[in-house]
């Protein structure tokens, strides 16, 4: 199983200008990929730098056929021309999707700090490598408050899902809403997470439970143990107060998993965003 996890930014390059075409065919080029992970998909924006307002949530879609395509919107508001404008992530595989949930993330009030509200996209899929739990995400980058509260709301669901998958639900219907769908206690939890390697929040989504329940472990510290994270921000960046590159996109998979981690890699040739897509592959 491969899986690629990019913050697209829209699609935005360095020179400015939004290219859809240009993002697919990166992510093609990295890998023949079973699952992909995209944050920061918009439509009806014209305000955004290089947006022209068109609905990439649908531009992506016709242009991956053979996938199956779910968004999770962290905006969505109304224009004043009447037009709808939305932004959020959106996942695609080439396996079944059984469930989707799409979780609104906590947004405590932070007076004075400029925030929006997040989200988490998880699905889970029924693969070769058994049922696997993809949890797609984008916390916020200006309240440390909130950023820290969503990554709590991470881990609690990570905590639901496994007792979850581990209990029986009596008295199910066989059709309907109550019918019982299979929930994966193994996954991963990919992103943007606008946090740094050895932040607080950084060990905090990998501490673990009280109780009997595999934490996320950090996939490239598991393949590279001691290595420093390869950057995923700012390898062209060219502004003049530009900063060193640095790491704020992750792939985490569940303790119980880790062993299944082939390899991980950042595509430091991609200059279709300002960020760097993640590759992930598993194995049986």
């Amino acid at each position: 199983m491969q899986l690629i996890t990019w913050n697209i930014q829209r699609a935005r390059g360095p020179e400015g200008r939004t290219d859809l075409n240009r993002a697919v065919a990166y992510v093609r080029r990295l890998a023949d990929f079973d699952v992909l992970c995209l944050q920061e998909v918009s439509s009806g924006f014209t305000d955004l730098p290089g947006c022209d307002g068109s609905d990439q949530f649908q531009g992506l879609a016709a242009r991956l056929p053979g996938y199956n395509a779910f968004a999770c919107l962290s905006t969505d508001t109304l224009h004043p021309s009447g037009a709808r404008r939305m932004f959020g992530n959106m996942i695609f595989s080439r396996y079944p999707v059984l469930q989707v949930f799409r979780h609104s993330l906590p947004w405590p009030s932070d007076p004075g700090v400029m925030s929006m509200q997040r989200v988490a996209l998880e699905v889970t899929l029924d693969t070769p490598l058994g049922l696997l739990r993809v949890t797609n995400t984008h916390l916020e980058y200006f309240s440390a408050l909130q950023r820290k509260a969503q990554v709590e709301r991470l881990r609690e669901l990570h905590r639901e899902a496994v007792c979850q998958a581990r209990s029986e639900r009596p008295g199910e219907h066989t059709a309907g809403p109550f019918c019982a769908v299979p929930r994966a206690a193994a996954g991963l939890l990919v992103g943007d997470c606008n946090y740094l390697p050895g932040s607080e929040e950084h060990v905090r989504m990998q501490a673990p439970f009280d109780e009997p329940i595999s934490p996320y472990c950090d996939v490239w510290q598991t393949v590279h143990p001691g290595r420093p994270h390869a950057p995923t921000v700012g390898l062209y960046d060219k502004s003049a107060d530009r900063s060193p590159p640095f790491t704020f996109d992750f792939a985490y998979v569940t303790q119980d998993i880790a062993q299944r981690v082939h390899g991980v890699k950042v595509d430091a040739s991609c200059n279709g965003s300002a960020h760097q897509p993640i590759l992930v592959e598993l194995a049986r």
